[in-house]
């Protein structure tokens, strides 16, 4: 009888901390999607502009790495090749703490626009973390950091973005939180950059980074 009644505290317990998880992520997501009409971008220079027509929706502060290769040269040379893949976790500001909102990483388009073919290699891929919708995207633009104040302002870090939609996919369940982004904004970046060090063929560094992604949709 004992086993019983504190099997049965232990797992109510346990569910009422799953129920309490899932609420926070709820409100969160609801707090993220009303405070749309907040998010403002700084100015960009008009190479990681985005088209008019479109508007910001949505701020994630990203904490991630960019993965980099050494490979080989056509001399016999070994150099780090400068395409990263990027593995990322956005977070929003929910009342003064960080709750995370979407994930970042490289993968195959599953649900190409017309006219796109999607590479073998993956396209850069956003994911939300609640309802499991998605975006793939490839480079329009970028700047050099340093090169801008307002938008990218760091020296010696990853290249600011400008980024358009080539995919997007509703969640399992028909979320769309990124289903219908046409654009992306990487800013405010620090660190990420090819390494600089001696390698050898086939070696991988991740090298830590930080940015602010703005996400754009038509207006209506």
């Amino acid at each position: 009888m004992r086993y019983s009644v504190n099997h049965e505290t232990k797992k109510n317990t346990r569910v009422r901390g799953l129920f309490a998880s899932a609420l926070v992520l709820a409100c969160a997501f609801g707090t993220v999607t009303l405070a749309a009409a907040q998010v403002t971008p700084p100015p960009t220079p008009t190479d990681i502009a985005v088209p008019a027509g479109n508007s910001a929706y949505l701020v994630g502060h990203a904490f991630g790495s960019q993965g980099y290769t050494c490979l080989p040269t056509s001399t016999g040379a070994a150099v780090w090749n400068p395409t990263a893949r990027p593995e990322a976790t956005l977070f929003a500001d929910f009342f003064g703490h960080l709750v995370q909102i979407i994930t970042h990483f490289q993968s195959i388009n599953e649900n190409p626009k017309p006219g796109v073919t999607p590479p073998l290699s993956g396209n850069a891929t956003w994911q939300g973390s609640l309802d499991s919708s998605r975006v793939w995207m490839v480079k329009v633009k970028g700047i050099d950091a340093g090169s801008d104040p307002a938008s990218c302002p760091n020296s010696g870090s990853i290249q600011c973005l400008l980024l358009q939609s080539v995919g997007n996919k509703k969640g399992a369940t028909g979320g769309n939180l990124l289903a219908d982004t046409t654009f992306i904004q990487r800013l405010n970046t620090s660190g990420g950059v090819v390494p600089t060090s001696v390698c050898t063929v086939g070696q991988t560094q991740l090298v830590p980074y930080t940015a602010d992604y703005f996400f754009f949709r038509a207006d209506k």
